[in-house]
């Protein structure tokens, strides 16, 4: 008997999973819902997860009529023999195990692990797992392993394959104050740090760019002084670049000239916008082409009526939508004409490998964001489908785009059911895959995002979620979905997650890494010298 025996499988079937009864040793308080367990079969070993837990007992009487005042003298007597514990096992893998007549393979696995297609027999042992089952199924840290925490109850790293991670969208869910930030901060570090993507990030909160004091009342340093010049970062407020020690390379300005009839439909609620808005809109469209914002602001009364007069436009509606549109104009960052060379240069630096964070600073209201954020990828959007192309075209390596993942908070806002597929993010997530384009969105309520997009995130972290319908919006898609419910919903509030999907072999609850000055260190983190990022801005966008 292997001293990380946990007891042996009496009942169970392929769908529904494994029953097993734990040894009199084993205690149910050892074990906890989502640990990560292994059968031993005959000819397999099963990579498993603790679904549920049960206590029993073999004589109805002794429940009917329990020990009053039981000493543990008594329960120990009972345990095993009168009372014991059954936990339900969901197999996820399955691995041969070597043939031990051959000497050299005895130890050696053949393959890796694969799908499961079968079950053991009775009696099948289960067993703690070890770091050797770790490293087995989720691998070793380098290359584009990258670990993201360790086992509840070890000290083992466990890694994320990063390479899959960027290939599909990706989402981060948690209830608030489960570090949806800092979980964010770690998943993009270790893109930063092994090159496999650049990140656009769109940091509504001021979260990501610099140091940030954590509820704890620590200090944590931000992507920027990690990484140093290899981010940058873009700003709204003139503000931000004024602050000592926190640099901003780029002020950027939106011109009412490149605001389209789209970004202005998504802020209909937000404005006020009477339902005849898009109508008005496409009326205006029509008659003044790109600058239909700027004229229709700078109408006077009587211009108005001329042109609902040749327009066949409503008066009342065309007075309701300036007075709401004047709004925009209201805005610092909002000029009446800009080029779209700052965006441009911005789709450059990311093809050149930096990376880049929007700050909002105190644009941080709905209406900014939704308006500059959908206004930025949607260039993006069109700048990475003309490089593909461009790619396919001559199959030259230095012609491919590198792969982008954009990273968004406040999710919902972008991915609602009502605005998912006018927004650029909903196309994102749906068809930009193959274009190097993918999302990691981070929204605390998960069922406000249109289930067709929450079908097409690969990889899915979750804090701990409460609330029935963000449970069932996280799960979408997902099979085992009783067994990780349970899973969800026993994390918790801090430090700890369930990841499942693309990235990883199997689901796995786990215990994030600390975000600390030894994580900042594996980083690679060095002190920016103002040189350095002054050299950097030279080299992207050319000596003034």
């Amino acid at each position: 008997m292997s001293q990380n025996r946990l007891g042996v499988v009496v009942d169970g079937a392929f769908n529904a999973g494994l029953t097993v009864r734990l040894d009199s040793r084993i205690t149910t308080e050892q074990l906890r819902i989502g640990n990560f367990v292994v059968v031993e079969g005959q000819q397999n070993r099963y990579f498993s997860l603790i679904s549920d837990i049960h206590l029993k007992a073999t004589d109805p009487r002794l429940l009917a009529d329990p020990p009053r005042d039981p000493s543990p003298f008594i329960a120990q007597a009972l345990a095993g023999t009168s009372t014991y514990a059954t936990v339900e096992v969901r197999p996820m893998l399955m691995l041969e195990k070597a043939d031990e007549s051959d000497v050299d393979a005895l130890f050696e696995e053949r393959g890796g692990p694969e799908p499961v297609r079968t079950i053991p027999m009775h009696f099948a042992e289960l067993r703690e797992a070890t770091e050797l089952d770790f490293s087995t199924v989720f691998g070793q840290e380098g290359g584009a392993n990258f670990a993201m925490g360790t086992p509840l109850a070890m000290d083992i790293p466990i890694c994320l394959r990063l390479d899959r991670f960027v290939e599909r969208s990706n989402g981060v869910f948690g209830q608030s104050g489960t570090g949806k930030s800092f979980l964010a901060r770690l998943l993009i570090s270790g893109v930063i740090k092994t090159k496999i993507a650049v990140n656009l990030i769109f940091d509504m909160h001021d979260e990501y760019s610099f140091d940030k004091q954590t509820e704890d009342g620590h200090w944590v340093k931000g992507l920027r002084q990690i990484f140093g010049s290899q981010v940058l970062i873009y700003a709204l407020d003139e503000a931000m670049g004024r602050r000592r020690g926190r640099n901003v390379d780029v002020t950027l300005k939106i011109g009412l000239n490149q605001i389209e009839e789209a970004d202005i439909v998504l802020l209909s609620q937000e404005l006020n916008l009477r339902q005849t808005a898009e109508a008005t809109i496409g009326l205006l469209r029509d008659a003044f082409r790109q600058q239909w914002l700027l004229k229709l602001l700078q109408m006077t009364p009587e211009e108005l009526g001329e042109f609902c007069k040749g327009s066949g436009a409503h008066p009342a509606s065309m007075a309701s939508l300036q007075r709401n549109l004047k709004r925009l104009q209201r805005q610092d960052y909002v000029v009446d004409e800009a080029t779209f060379s700052a965006l441009d240069d911005m789709v450059e630096a990311l093809d050149r490998g930096k990376h880049v964070i929007l700050q909002f600073g105190r644009y941080n209201s709905v209406l900014d964001y939704v308006l500059v954020s959908n206004l930025v990828t949607r260039r993006v959007r069109q700048r990475y489908e003309e490089k593909t192309r461009r790619y396919e075209e001559t199959k030259e390596v230095a012609d491919k785009p590198r792969p982008l993942m954009i990273t968004i908070e406040e999710a919902h806002k972008f991915l609602n059911p009502a605005v998912a597929r006018q927004t650029t993010f909903g196309t994102i997530a749906r068809e930009m895959r193959k274009y190097n384009v993918t999302l990691l969105v981070i929204d605390q309520r998960p069922s406000g995002i249109d289930p067709e997009v929450m079908s097409q995130l690969g990889t899915r972290v979750s804090g701990k979620l409460t609330e029935e319908r963000d449970i069932e919006a996280v799960l979408t898609g997902v099979s085992n979905r009783s067994a990780l419910r349970g899973a969800l919903t026993s994390l918790n509030t801090r430090q700890q997650i369930l990841i499942m999907g693309h990235a990883v072999p199997m689901p796995i609850v786990m215990r994030t890494r600390q975000y600390d000055e030894r994580f900042y260190q594996a980083m690679g983190a060095r002190v920016e010298t103002s040189q350095d990022a002054q050299t950097d801005i030279l080299d992207l966008f050319g000596d003034p």
